[in-house]
């Protein structure tokens, strides 16, 4: 097994550096053959809406789009917190492809084994 990785984000435009550094370290993660997880809460659900994150860039790094792409396209999984997103009153929005709204406890067994994990 190559290891795991879990990345939790807790912000979007309210604050676009850590939401980007975020998925830089994400992609890092996953192209060094983790089995990684971007987990999305309170703010950072917004990030799992389609073309939210368009116009975010960083400068220095990608544009947050792209990392995004990038990370699912690499085989990085996007978990949404459910409870979040009924807060925000997003559950009709069309999410980026691939995202999956999970509650916490999907990220409590996840984590539950001694996987590393950053939060941003």
């Amino acid at each position: 097994m190559p290891g795991r990785f879990f990345v939790s984000i807790t912000h979007a435009k309210d604050n676009t550096d850590k939401a980007t550094v975020a998925f830089v370290v994400a992609n890092a993660a996953v192209g060094s053959d983790k089995e990684t997880v971007v987990f999305l809460s309170t703010e950072g659900v917004w990030l799992a809406v389609d073309g939210y994150a368009d116009d975010i860039h960083e400068p220095g790094f990608a544009p947050l789009k792209q990392l995004v792409g990038d990370f699912t396209a690499n085989g990085g999984k996007i978990w949404a917190c459910s409870p979040c997103i009924k807060k925000r009153k997003l559950e009709d929005a069309k999410f980026v492809p691939g995202v999956e709204i999970v509650g916490g406890a999907r990220a409590v067994e996840f984590l539950s084994g001694g996987t590393p994990s950053l939060s941003y």
